[in-house]
């Protein structure tokens, strides 16, 4: 049996997506990949960073089939699908099939463009399950709107550079979903998860709160809020804690239910918080993350942060529990 594990997004270039999980990652030239072998099978899926578009969808897909797929291959010409938009950004894929050591090879390339821009993803497999992978990945796909190429800078809001703190005030939530493992790629979901939210008001002050309902990985349901004041200086981002508490409650039935209380939390260290941070809009799904960053130069981890109307936030405080958020 599989153990535990969370779907949790990645980021590469102005893309934003899940990995399939136990595929293995390399970064090449330009592109990120995950490959699998299981016997004589095997699969790869690569996205590529964005380059400059030709100006239509046509074009780019084109451009980027010679160039990713046809070149150095005996390959059918492609079977595309028809262009669809949203959001600013048209889509087309198409498929074809070729041979590798005699055995056939599908791959598929889908191309995502706003005619100043365009972004590629690429898979080659040898077997459907694979293929199934790559859909799943693209259906948790999220663009970032980049103005020009040739750079992974895109059009997100830059505190940095505007010396303007006003846009993080708002509700920001991470909501991570736990899973029992994985089958052929695909997660499998339990009802369990864990969620934290940042309020930050235009005060300077901020209130945090956390909930973890698990269904492996805890007995009971963990509820944690803090309280303090916020800064911003340049690209970094800090949190300094005033007050904090949390607790234990039983499970019920329900992840929506609370149980009784069971215990408060006694080494919960309230420590101040510096992090780099910036800001992406997604125009896929039309919203605005706040990233987190933390780490070194071996390696960087980011907490993704997601914009939501101050009136519906994701966790609910337990029964009979005050943390000002209400206010």
């Amino acid at each position: 049996m599989s153990c535990p594990g969370f779907a949790q997004k990645q980021s590469f270039d102005i893309v934003t997506y899940t990995a399939p999980q136990n595929w293995t990652g390399k970064a090449g030239d330009g592109n990120i990949s995950y490959s699998r072998i299981d016997g004589g099978n095997w699969a790869q899926i690569a996205i590529y960073q964005h380059r400059s578009s030709e100006g239509d969808i046509q074009s780019d897909f084109d451009k980027d089939w010679n160039e990713l797929v046809a070149n150095g291959r005996a390959i059918s010409a492609p079977d595309k699908t028809e262009p669809t938009s949203e959001s600013g950004w048209t889509a087309m894929s198409g498929n074809g099939v070729w041979q590798y050591n005699g055995a056939n090879v599908a791959s598929m390339l889908t191309v995502y463009s706003n005619k100043k821009v365009c972004v590629a993803i690429l898979c080659n497999a040898t077997a459907m399950p694979y293929l199934k992978a790559y859909q799943t990945m693209l259906g948790s796909l999220d663009i970032a709107a980049a103005d020009h190429p040739g750079s992974s800078n895109t059009n997100h809001t830059s505190l940095a550079a505007k010396g303007n703190g006003n846009a993080v005030v708002g509700l920001w939530s991470y909501n991570l979903l736990e899973t029992s493992g994985y089958s052929n790629g695909f997660p499998q979901y339990t009802a369990g998860y864990s969620r934290s939210e940042y309020l930050l008001k235009e005060d300077g002050t901020y209130i945090y709160r956390a909930k973890s309902w698990m269904v492996y990985g805890a007995k009971n349901i963990l509820f944690i809020y803090e309280v303090g004041t916020y800064s911003i200086n340049g690209s970094q981002i800090s949190f300094t804690p005033k007050q904090a508490k949390g607790g234990w409650w039983k499970k019920t039935s329900s992840t929506k239910e609370w149980g009784p209380f069971v215990s408060g939390l006694t080494d919960y260290k309230q420590e101040r918080k510096v992090y780099n941070f910036e800001m992406k809009y997604y125009s896929g799904t039309n919203n605005t993350a706040l990233i987190l960053k933390t780490g070194n130069a071996t390696g960087v981890q980011e907490i993704s942060f997601t914009k939501r109307a101050a009136n519906e936030p994701l966790i609910d405080n337990p029964p009979g529990f005050e943390t000002g958020f209400e206010k």
